[in-house]
């Protein structure tokens, strides 16, 4: 910031740029927002819209069956288990009970009760032919739920084989999709990259300058932050050849303004001297930054102010400090007054 600046210029210049940063922090907000949400203007792609609607009806409804088929093999299954458990528990009870009375006639060899063993025999055999039957009853429905649950997995199979074969075309579309999105998030924000570029060379000092450095890192962050992660990747080739193509694009631009930088200044420095002085005159701020800095403001080379003894610049001639035409004090060619005496530049003298 220029030393010749006023306290509450600069101040106020300070303020300005935080304007300008909260303009931009907003108009971000809301870019980042509208790049994000233009994913939603293609409709989302899934692999199921790849595969024959036929086959996949048929594999969903044949997964459906079996799965129905399950659920209601398991709630069966449950109840033949439960069945058999207490029949199980009833021919066992019916043995333990067979076998104490049993041993009880071997110990008092009773004749009169053969007639009532033989008719607990046949009750112990119906148990356990109940016992039998509960158990064939488990392992019917024991079989029904693997049949069930081998079809459910052979159709999962045959699905997973429809989604495999879509797989391809879905990876296609998805990368078409992608480019398409990619062309409205550039459609968008490279206007206002060409916009900001625009207003940088015509309006960056300008009365409305805080607004315009606003929009400018706006416009930068979105094309060169909010756009590079939408950048389709193929492997990693398109961002390589587009980072190629911005270098090559940044570079020639900054060359050639080396070159036009380089030639303005050539033909500055082949000026006479008061041509120099007055057109740097209009820019008062920047000759006295320069000279702050310890560089030529005309040359914008580096030279010692320091030295007493130096009154041009030895790179391009033109004169850095003067004689006031008041009191003979040394001072800066391009300072409007005297700092010893106040008189106006107008009345110095060049240096003797």
């Amino acid at each position: 910031m220029s030393k010749a600046m006023r306290l509450s210029e600069k101040w106020f210049q300070r303020g300005l740029w935080l304007v300008a940063f909260a303009f931009a922090g907003f108009l971000i907000g809301l870019g980042g927002k509208v790049v994000e949400n233009l994913n939603l203007v293609e409709e989302p792609l899934t692999v199921e819209q790849f595969i024959d609607p036929r086959q996949d009806a048929a594999s969903h409804a044949t997964q459906k069956e079996a799965y129905q088929v399950m659920q209601e093999a398991d709630d069966a299954l449950e109840q033949a288990r439960q069945r058999h458990k207490v029949a199980a528990a009833n021919s066992q009870t019916a043995r333990e009970t067979f076998d104490n009375w049993l041993a009880t006639r071997h110990a008092t060899a009773r004749p009169e009760q053969d007639t009532e063993l033989l008719a607990r025999t046949r009750q112990l055999d119906q148990l356990k032919a109940a016992e039998r039957e509960a158990l064939a009853a488990v392992e019917k429905q024991e079989q029904i739920h693997l049949d069930a649950q081998q079809r459910h997995a052979a159709a999962v199979q045959q699905h997973d084989a429809l989604e495999a074969g879509a797989q391809e075309p879905y990876a296609r579309a998805i990368q078409l999709r992608e480019l398409r999105v990619f062309g409205y998030r550039l459609a968008l924000t490279l206007p206002l990259l060409l916009v900001a570029g625009w207003l940088w060379r015509h309006q960056r000092k300008g009365t409305w300058w805080p607004f315009v450095w606003g929009f400018i890192f706006f416009a930068l962050f979105a094309f060169f932050v909010e756009l590079v992660p939408y950048l389709p990747s193929y492997g990693g080739y398109v961002r390589y050849v587009v980072g190629i193509l911005i270098t090559v694009l940044v570079g020639r631009q900054a060359i050639l303004s080396l070159q036009r930088y380089l030639e303005r200044q050539r033909a500055a420095e082949a000026l006479p001297d008061n041509q120099r002085r007055e057109s740097l005159s209009l820019d008062y701020d920047a000759a006295l930054t320069r000279m702050g800095k310890g560089v030529c403001p005309g040359c914008e080379r580096p030279v010692d102010l320091k030295d007493p003894a130096l009154d041009y610049c030895p790179h391009c001639g033109i004169g850095l400090f003067k004689r006031c035409g008041a009191c003979a004090t040394r001072r800066n060619a391009f300072t409007r007054f005297c700092f010893s005496c106040g008189t106006p530049g107008e009345v110095n003298k060049a240096p003797a």
